[in-house]
Order: C-alpha cells, then sequence, then structure tokens
C-alpha cells in the first residue's frame, strides 16, 4: 500500500522510507538511531495539509496520520520536505529560516538525517 498523496508530490518519499526499512536488520538499525516517532505534517502549495509519522521506537515502520504519541512534529511545506529528503535542503536552516516548524524533543530531529539519506537513494523526487 503506497503512503503517497498525489496532491504532496514530496509524499513519495515516505515509500522510499518505508522501503528503506523493509528488512528486519534495517528496521533494528533505524529504530538504535531514531528510538523516537517522528510525525510530519506537510503543506502543499494549496494550503491542505496531511500528515505522516515513522515510528522509530518499536516498530520500524511508516504510515498515515501522526502516529502514536510523536516524539517530534515538524511541519514544514511539501516543496521543504521534497528538498529536504533530496538532499537540497538543510533541516537547520529551514528551521532558522521558520519554514521548519518542530515540537516535542528538537533534539530528535537531528536523528532524522540518516534515515533520509537511506530514502534518498531509493526515492527518485
Amino acid at each position: 500500500m503506497s503512503l503517497k498523496n498525489d496532491k504532496f508530490p514530496a509524499s513519495a518519499a515516505f515509500d522510499a522510507i518505508s522501503q528503506a526499512l523493509s528488512t528486519d536488520a534495517d528496521k533494528k538499525d533505524a529504530i538504535k538511531q531514531g528510538n523516537a516517532v517522528f510525525a510530519f505534517t506537510l503543506k502543499n502549495a494549496a494550503g491542505e495539509t496531511d500528515s505522516w509519522h515513522i515510528d522509530l521506537k518499536t516498530k520500524g515502520v511508516v504510515g498515515k496520520g501522526l502516529g502514536e504519541k510523536p516524539t517530534v512534529s515538524l511541519t514544514l511545506s511539501d516543496a521543504d520536505f521534497g528538498n529536504l529528503v533530496a538532499g537540497k535542503a538543510n533541516a537547520q536552516r529551514l528551521f532558522m529560516s521558520g519554514k521548519l516548524k518542530i515540537k516535542g524533543d528538537v533534539m530528535k530531529a537531528t536523528k532524522l538525517d540518516p534515515i533520509l539519506k537511506k530514502a534518498q537513494t531509493k526515492a527518485k523526487l
């Protein structure tokens, strides 16, 4: 089942992240690195929002919605998320310029980088 929402082109990245977590070894590795539930709310050009989560606390899965008690929630535009996953944008710069809003454990947000890097190699964005 695809996690992509056609109104949010960058949401294809969630499928890529899901693929990056397809083996037990990948899941264990990601859980060890992340140890958190990451929730994402993306806003598209039309001003609509949708949410996804990456559970790297217990299951090592990606799903729709905000997930159960997210450790950290990130809100940004679909375009900025696409650039972030593609390695064209830097989370710290997006945060400093107010384009990325983070709620919850900000330090955990830094743990996302290796996971996004894994998706980069799989995502054709």
